[in-house]
């Protein structure tokens, strides 16, 4: 519970407040599993967002999250500063940027080129 409780616990309480849909959180041999349904993508990318501010190279391994899209909902990651699309990739489990860039061809004509505040769809796996 030391994850949940101390490194964690402002991931789990701004998934609450997002309104995630059967949040199950549980630590498992020095693992934090956060599951659960996000109701937009907005609530999505900002949970993403935070754990970022938490772990800004994703280089821990100490968390797994699974976070789906409620049904019906778009899924829509608007790009930041720094952002890449293997970066952004790394948001979304089972996608790769191939897979990112693939989805949104009218907009991206290089894939190593991306601009803050486009609007990219995230093609579901």
């Amino acid at each position: 519970m030391a994850l949940q409780d101390n490194k964690y616990k402002s991931l789990v309480e701004l998934a609450t407040r997002e309104g995630v849909r059967n949040l199950e959180v549980r630590e498992q041999d020095g693992v934090l599993y956060i599951d659960g349904i996000a109701p937009s993508s907005a609530a999505k990318d900002a949970i993403w967002d935070h754990y970022e501010t938490l772990n800004p190279e994703f280089r821990d391994s100490d968390l797994i999250m699974n976070l789906s899209l409620a049904e019906g909902a778009e899924e829509v990651y608007v790009v930041k500063s720094g952002d890449n699309l293997s970066k952004i990739a790394k948001k979304y489990p089972g996608l790769s940027w191939k897979d990112i860039y693939e989805a949104n061809t009218e907009r991206i004509k290089n894939p190593d080129l991306i601009q803050p505040g486009w609007e990219l769809k995230i093609p579901r796996k």
